[in-house]
């Protein structure tokens, strides 16, 4: 009882210096956000002067102050156009990933057909090449489309990512046969079994897909810096790096407010997305 209880505290010891290290980093973010101009020269003044020397580091900070929230969402007109940017770009991505590969994966999943294999082969290919195989081939296509320097160059390509794919054909292939069986029996075709029983019992897959999506694409750096050129067209994962010479306090600022929509749809999908990854990983 003794070396199981010393194990618990040792486990738990380990989990909380993890937990630890993985919040600090946001805790001093959310700290830096709330210093004044001055606090944050003496601060980082070393570093944005890029003198050499090491930044200092506050927990809390001495005068603290909402100044830099204020003036971010109330002055700040072109914080506003590049998170409707990313707001566009990313909620653009997720639907047309769902209409998209949801009846890929349940054709892969509950029919047959010729070069079924190869073509599952080719997916799994395409979803272990990192962006940058890619990155040229893209490029000369959309090029070749007129769709460069559009929000199409960013979310064309995102629709039909092949990892959505991979896990909602495991969910439906988790499908019990003999529920479809019944229902083919009771005179259902094959779409009213997509619709009325494909669909329903693959929602936690749907939900997980939906949340992995948003967090890549609402963080995605090396597609839009690829394609995008105008500056009116950057999501914030491109305008935040041009904030931190100019205004550092706004910066902190606008990472913590960048941070609330994934945060938000993490937690509240939390549920949805362990029953998807659960029933993904059956097979």
């Amino acid at each position: 009882m003794r070396n199981h209880s010393f194990r618990q505290w040792v486990i738990r010891g380990i989990l909380l210096a993890v937990f630890s290290i993985m919040v600090f980093p946001l805790l001093m973010l959310f700290a830096n956000s709330l210093m004044g101009k001055q606090e944050l020269l003496e601060t980082f003044g070393a570093v944005l002067a890029d003198s050499g020397e090491y930044a200092g580091m506050r927990i809390f900070p001495a005068y603290p102050t909402l100044r830099a929230y204020v003036r971010l969402l109330l002055d700040s007109p072109e914080y506003f156009t590049a998170f409707w940017n990313s707001m566009i770009q990313t909620v653009g991505v997720v639907f047309g990933q769902i209409l998209a590969a949801v009846p890929a994966a349940w054709a892969f999943a509950q029919f047959h057909f010729p070069g079924k294999r190869i073509l599952w082969l080719v997916y799994m290919i395409l979803m272990i090449l990192p962006f940058q195989v890619t990155m040229v081939s893209g490029y000369l296509v959309l090029n070749a489309a007129g769709l460069m320097d559009t929000r199409a160059a960013v979310i064309l390509p995102g629709i039909f990512s092949t990892l959505p794919v991979f896990i909602l054909r495991k969910t439906f292939a988790g499908i019990p046969g003999e529920i479809l069986e019944a229902a083919r029996i009771d005179g259902a075709g094959d779409l009213r079994i997509f619709f009325g029983i494909g669909i329903p019992l693959g929602v936690p897959g749907i939900f997980s897909v939906m949340i992995l999506s948003f967090l890549e694409y609402w963080n995605a750096i090396e597609q839009p810096m690829t394609y995008l050129k105008t500056k009116s067209l950057w999501p914030l994962s491109l305008y935040l790096p041009q904030m931190v010479g100019s205004e550092a306090a706004a910066a902190f600022a606008a990472s913590i407010v960048t941070l609330l929509p994934a945060v938000l749809l993490f937690f509240w999908g939390q549920d949805y997305l362990e029953q998807g990854i659960v029933a993904s990983g059956r097979l």
